[in-house]
C-alpha cells in the first residue's frame, strides 16, 4: 500500500496550500462579515485550474481524478471554507452538463465555469423535498422545442451569484424516475431569487429559486428524460467525500494553530501545553482528523478506479464534518474567552461546518446508505 501523493498530486497541494494562505485567509472575515461574493478571487481560482478539475478538456477543464478534486477542497478550506462550495459545485456542472449535456450548450458555459467568469448552481433541494430528493413537486412540460419549467427550490448554494443553475424537475412519471435535469440560466423571465439569512458560509449566497413558467429551449434537457435522478446521484458520492475533505482541511488548520498557542500561553508559570487537560483533547482531535483524513482519501481512490465507493462516501461525510465540528469547538474552548470573538477564525470555521452536517445529506441519510450498503435494502425506511 502507498499512502504518498503522486509527484503531481504533491504539487497540487503545496500550491493551492501557498495560495489558500496568501489569497484566501486573509480576506476570509471581510467575506463572511459583507456576505459579498468574491467574484475576483473566484476568476483567481479559474486561473489556477480548481474550478476546472472535473470538466472536459473539450470545454475548458483539465478532466483531473478525483484524488485531484480532494486536495483542492482539503488545502482551500484552510484559507476559506466558502470557496470550496465553487470547487465542487463546478466538479459537479462538469460530471452532469459535460458528459450528458448538448455539446453547444456545454461550449456555451462550462469554459465560463471553468475560468470563473460564471458561478454555476446546483438546484435539487425544495422545500418539501430534501433528503427525499425524489419528491419533488417542481415540474417541467414539453411545448414544441422548448421546456416549461415551474416551481422552487430552496437552499441553492450561489443561489445568489450563480449565472445558471442545473435544474432537477419531475417531467414524468414516479419517483426518481420521472426526475429530468435542465441547465436554466437564471437571467431568464419567470426566475426569481431570495436571499436566505444563513448561519455561516456567508459569501456562498445561498438563496431560495422560484420558476415560474421558465421557457428553456429542448437542448437544455440534460441526457435523456427521467435520467436526471441518477446523473446527480452519481455525482454525489464522491462529492461528499470532496465535501468530507474540506471540513478535515478546515479543522486541521485550526488544530496547528491551536498547538502553537498552547505552547505560547502560559498560566500559573507554565505553557498550556504541560496540562493533560489541554493536550489530550489534542491528541485525540490530531488522531481523529488522520484516520477521516485516510479514510477519505481511500474513497477518492476507489472513485478514480471506477470502483464502488457509495458506502465509503457516506461514511466519511456523516463522521468528518461531526470530527471538525467538535475540533474546531475545542480548538475554541482552548484560546478562553478571546477565542470566543470573532477577532480570531474559530466561531466562523464552527458556524461554516455546521452547515455541511446538513448539506449533501444529513448523517442520519448518510448511515441510512451505509447499512443498505452492508445489509442490503431490507433496512430501509418503508
Amino acid at each position: 500500500m502507498d499512502f504518498t501523493f503522486t509527484p503531481e498530486q504533491g504539487e497540487l497541494a503545496r500550491t493551492v496550500r501557498a495560495f489558500a494562505a496568501r489569497e484566501l485567509a486573509p480576506r476570509s472575515r471581510e467575506w463572511d462579515r459583507s456576505a459579498e461574493f468574491p467574484t475576483a478571487t473566484w476568476r483567481r481560482m479559474g486561473e489556477l485550474g480548481l474550478l476546472g478539475l472535473r470538466i472536459p478538456v473539450e470545454y475548458g477543464g483539465v478532466d483531473a481524478g478525483f484524488m485531484m478534486l480532494g486536495i483542492a477542497m482539503e488545502e482551500t478550506a484552510r484559507g476559506d471554507f466558502s470557496c470550496t462550495y465553487g470547487i465542487q459545485l463546478a466538479a459537479l456542472a462538469g460530471e452532469i452538463l459535460g458528459k450528458n449535456g448538448d455539446p453547444e450548450v456545454c461550449r456555451q458555459w462550462l469554459p465560463r465555469v471553468a475560468s470563473g467568469e460564471s458561478a454555476m448552481a446546483l438546484a435539487l433541494t425544495e422545500p418539501s423535498a430534501g433528503s427525499d430528493a425524489a419528491a419533488l413537486a417542481c415540474h417541467a412540460r414539453r411545448d414544441g422545442n422548448e421546456w416549461i419549467i415551474t416551481g422552487e427550490k430552496s437552499g441553492i448554494s450561489l443561489g445568489m451569484a450563480a449565472a445558471a443553475a442545473i435544474v432537477f424537475a419531475r417531467s414524468g412519471g414516479a419517483r426518481s424516475k420521472g426526475v429530468s435535469a435542465f441547465l436554466v440560466p437564471l437571467d431568464l423571465p419567470g426566475v426569481a431569487r431570495s436571499a436566505l439569512r444563513d448561519m455561516g458560509s456567508h459569501a456562498v449566497g445561498r438563496a431560495v429559486l422560484s420558476f415560474d413558467g421558465v421557457r428553456v429551449p429542448a437542448s437544455h434537457l440534460i441526457g435523456g428524460e427521467g435520467t436526471g435522478f441518477q446523473q446527480v446521484m452519481r455525482g454525489f458520492d464522491y462529492n461528499r467525500v470532496a465535501i468530507a475533505l474540506a471540513c478535515l482541511g478546515i479543522a486541521q488548520v485550526s488544530l496547528e494553530e491551536t498547538m502553537a498557542y498552547v505552547k505560547e500561553r502560559t498560566t500559573f508559570g507554565q505553557p498550556l501545553a504541560r496540562y493533560e487537560g489541554v493536550t489530550f483533547p489534542i491528541a485525540e482531535a490530531a488522531t481523529q482528523l488522520e484516520a477521516a483524513r485516510l479514510f477519505s482519501y481511500r474513497a477518492l481512490w476507489l472513485a478514480d478506479r471506477g470502483q464502488a465507493h457509495t458506502k465509503e462516501a457516506a461514511m466519511v461525510k456523516w463522521w468528518a464534518p461531526k470530527i471538525a465540528r467538535e475540533t474546531i469547538h475545542q480548538c475554541l474552548l482552548l484560546h478562553g474567552h478571546y477565542g470566543y470573538t470573532d477577532e480570531l477564525p474559530f466561531e466562523q470555521r464552527l458556524r461554516d461546518v455546521i452547515g455541511l452536517e446538513i448539506g449533501d445529506g444529513s448523517a442520519e441519510i448518510m448511515k441510512i446508505v451505509v447499512a443498505r450498503e452492508l445489509m442490503g435494502r431490507e433496512t430501509l425506511p418503508y
